[in-house]
């Protein structure tokens, strides 16, 4: 299984299930860093644009409208193209 799953334009009505807009947001200049999750997040993503790369694999661009989950055990190198927003959620 990946270690990062991405549904592209998800659904209003997928949002609203999940509680997407009761979720905190977090933001993030332009940088690069690494985050290695202990939990699984869930986020999704209003403004910017990043690459993440899992350790050992390939990278993976996640944009404005992008519903992601970044699984338990993925060690990732961040890089935030474009000004990070985004809200999160972890399971």
């Amino acid at each position: 299984m990946s270690q990062i799953t991405v549904e592209h334009n998800p659904s209003e009505e997928r949002l609203q299930e999940l509680g997407v807009s009761s979720w905190p947001i977090w933001e993030k200049e332009i940088s690069t860093f690494t985050i290695d999750f202990d939990e699984t997040e869930t986020a999704y993503v209003l403004e910017g644009e990043i690459i993440v790369t899992p350790v050992g694999g390939e990278p993976v661009r996640i944009l404005p409208g992008d519903l992601v989950m970044f699984h338990e055990g993925l060690d990732s190198h961040w890089e935030v193209v474009k000004p990070l927003r985004k809200h999160y959620h972890y399971d």
